[in-house]
């Protein structure tokens, strides 16, 4: 597409502009956002751009390279939303602007009857065009009896089921076999277009495609279609699912383009510009998954995670617990897990704000995934530490400490608990119990380890109160294989344990 010719704010116009049926309206509401931030805001330079020249390669060598406007390069679902648009702001517009995007759009080599009744309505508007009036008396008869017939059709099928019935039936009466098939393959085309809630490029080409191949269909396919009722026809024709975007709604959509071309700029974000993350409140959790997919949030570059963040926390946005654990996840998991030196300032900014605002997310789906990879190593033990003292409290620091109950120690582990025990969490007798059991099943490997034996130490000194008579029976074997230089320290600090 040529999204790149035009400056910041006219990319969000165009995005708008080319997505549903719905594009015009979404269009108004982003340039009535763009003018309270700016109320000097002006639309001449988009509509400059539209009229810019652009050469055009041709489909065969014999063919001259041509000269249009940029404007009709755009597929006419976006000329179709561009004039609605225009026609709902032209008082605004500067009159010879209009006057000139309108001539543009009279050059279109291929011009669609929709956009030229547009055309001349707006010229009709700004008093250019004095033809009879659009709405004639014929056509407004033409009208009551389309609306009359269209009182049987509110089941499935819609327009196409509304319009095709007698003029497939008219068509029978004077061609057969395949050319048949074909008309009604080319009328059907048209209504599905009509029926599309959202046309982007790349689904209009294609439809394209799809219909030069059904022409290329043999002849016993072609006699099975043509007995297949108008529904079968109709499912044959719409394009398939380009991908797990088709699932998600119109007005998502848009926003995914819109944030994607936040995240492609250099440029600072606006509060508009953040505003358009408040469509993450209308997503189920599939449809976040879908979202960021789309975005390809786990390999973003870390110098986008500030902004990023900063339009996630936003005040007005307030997610669940299932989409704010999959933004953590989709975001950051990836990135922490392959660190093989001390995290960004970017990053470590980023992993702190939302665990800050999000702790219970950040648990499940960040720390607890990072504490079972069996590779971690100090970079990731040292973004945890960080964690544990300054975001969460008490309560989340035990949920930590249980989920670290679940896994097999090592190295990077113990600087972890050891971070745990000196936040002082506040043990249950059941959890200390637990705790100690722990410390004597995974002990026997950490025989010679000097960190094993440190934080040994912190629990008989720091946690001596916790310690029963059965937990001191259970200690004391496990420090008789212990091998490092703190052993006599660990045997003297259990003896001074004593029980009332």
């Amino acid at each position: 597409m040529f999204v790149s010719r035009f400056d910041g704010q006219s990319k969000l116009l165009v995005r708008s502009l080319l997505c549903g049926t719905s594009g015009a309206l979404r269009a108004l509401d982003v340039f009535h956002r763009q003018q309270r931030v700016n109320p000097d805001m002006s639309l001449c330079p988009f509509m400059e751009t539209l009229c810019q020249d652009e050469v055009t390669c041709p489909q065969t060598e014999a063919q001259p390279l041509t000269v249009e406007p940029l404007v009709c390069l755009f597929p006419a679902l976006f000329k179709h939303n561009l004039l609605s648009f225009i026609y709902l702001v032209h008082s605004v517009l500067p009159r010879p602007a209009v006057l000139r995007l309108l001539k543009c759009l009279t050059q279109d080599p291929h011009p669609s009857p929709w956009v030229i009744a547009l055309v001349r309505q707006l010229e009709r508007t700004t008093g250019t065009h004095h033809d009879p009036p659009l709405c004639t008396p014929p056509c407004s008869q033409r009208l009551k009896e389309l609306s009359q017939r269209l009182v049987g059709f509110a089941g499935t099928g819609g327009w196409a089921a509304c319009l095709s019935g007698p003029t497939v039936n008219s068509d029978s009466q004077h061609a057969s076999g395949s050319s048949e098939l074909r008309t009604q393959r080319k009328r059907k085309g048209s209504f599905v277009m009509l029926d599309s809630d959202c046309e982007e490029t790349g689904q209009w080409s294609k439809r394209l495609k799809m219909d030069v191949c059904g022409d290329e269909r043999s002849a016993k396919e072609q006699t099975s279609e043509s007995a297949a009722p108008a529904e079968t026809l109709d499912e044959d024709l719409q394009p398939a699912p380009d991908g797990p975007g088709d699932a998600l709604p119109e007005h998502i959509k848009v926003s995914v383009l819109q944030i994607k071309e936040l995240l492609e700029s250099q440029t600072e974000w606006d509060q508009i510009s953040m505003e358009v993350f408040k469509v993450l409140n209308d997503c189920d959790p599939s449809q976040v998954e879908v979202f960021c997919s789309m975005l390809s949030f786990p390999d973003l570059p870390e110098q986008t995670l500030p902004n990023l963040c900063s339009s996630i926390l936003a005040p007005a946005l307030d997610f669940s617990y299932s989409t704010a654990a999959t933004l953590i996840r989709s975001l950051l998991l990836q990135k922490v897990l392959s660190l093989s030196e001390p995290a960004s300032r970017c990053l470590v900014t980023a992993v702190m704000s939302l665990c800050s605002r999000y702790p219970r997310p950040v648990c499940h789906a960040l720390i607890g995934p990072v504490l079972e990879e069996k590779n971690i190593g100090n970079s990731q033990a040292e973004l945890l530490n960080r964690l544990i003292e300054g975001c969460l409290d008490s309560h989340y620091r035990l949920l930590v400490l249980q989920m670290i109950f679940k896994i097999s120690w090592s190295e990077a582990v113990l600087s972890v608990i050891h971070s745990l025990l000196d936040s002082k969490p506040d043990f249950s007798e059941e959890l200390f119990t637990q705790f100690s059991e722990q410390l004597l099943s995974q002990g026997p490997q950490f025989t010679k380890s000097v960190k094993f034996a440190k934080m040994m130490l912190t629990v008989l000194t720091k946690y001596n109160s916790h310690v029963t008579a059965a937990h001191k029976h259970s200690l004391q074997g496990c420090l008789m294989v212990n091998e490092t230089f703190l052993k006599k320290s660990l045997q003297a600090a259990l003896k001074r344990i004593t029980h009332t």
